[in-house]
């Protein structure tokens, strides 16, 4: 099989059963026009309590688009998907999973193939968040090595003492969702700073802002609740 670079040497057999698609230049316009990718939907983790309602990804174009992808109608296997990451110009910054979560199919953390991706991610700026509930070491390990390699992994929390529980971890920045119209507190019960996702505050785009993509950061990142599935959260 060819490399990206033309070379016919035999590559090694990749784990992951997941579906990946890598828009190259997204129309959305919350991520600004940088790559995006959306992995199918068994990957989503029983323990997100938005995976049945309150997921912005469960309407409009890119729930179209993500159900598509979900059914192998769209998108390449692991393999693919890591050479078109490999492919990207060094530096690229890149949103994976616009929709869609970490290898591995529900709770369950495919190391492994986390391990693929983060690997075709060098050279390059992935960012993610995810939900998977990071139970073990060896999960908490993987995430912290992802991080450290330059593709940043945030946790995802629902409330402030979550929050304070995951950054306690020391793996990886972390995010948390909140509901519209409340006011946001500055800081969590541990101390720590929250601070309003820009695209919501000032109008920028992740290309523009690209906070998430620091994993060194000591901020959590506030999501307000938005898209159609908002009034669920």
């Amino acid at each position: 099989m060819d490399t990206p670079h033309g070379s016919t040497k035999q590559q090694p057999e990749i784990a992951g059963h997941a579906q990946y698609h890598l828009t190259v230049k997204s129309k959305n316009v919350k991520t600004g026009p940088i790559p995006v990718s959306t992995t199918s939907d068994d990957t989503c983790p029983d323990a997100c309590p938005l995976k049945e309602k309150g997921c912005y990804a469960h309407g409009g174009k890119v729930f179209l688009h993500w159900r598509k992808v979900s059914q192998r109608q769209r998108g390449v296997n692991l393999e693919g998907f890591c050479q078109s990451i490999a492919a990207l110009p060094e530096g690229t910054l890149w949103r994976h999973n616009q929709a869609g979560d970490l290898p591995g199919v529900g709770d369950t953390l495919d190391r492994a193939a986390l391990a693929a991706i983060v690997a075709a991610n060098t050279g390059r700026r992935g960012f993610t968040f995810t939900h998977k509930p990071v139970r073990t070491r060896a999960d908490r390990l993987a995430i912290a090595r992802a991080n450290r390699a330059g593709f940043t992994i945030n946790l995802s929390a629902d409330t402030p003492v979550e929050a304070d529980t995951l950054a306690s971890l020391a793996i990886g920045p972390v995010v948390m969702t909140h509901p519209q119209g409340q006011p946001v507190p500055g800081y969590t019960p541990g101390g720590r700073k929250l601070t309003v996702c820009p695209a919501q505050t000032h109008n920028l785009t992740c290309e523009q802002c690209q906070l998430c993509a620091k994993w060194t950061r000591k901020t959590i990142v506030v999501f307000l609740a938005h898209g159609s599935q908002a009034k669920y959260v």
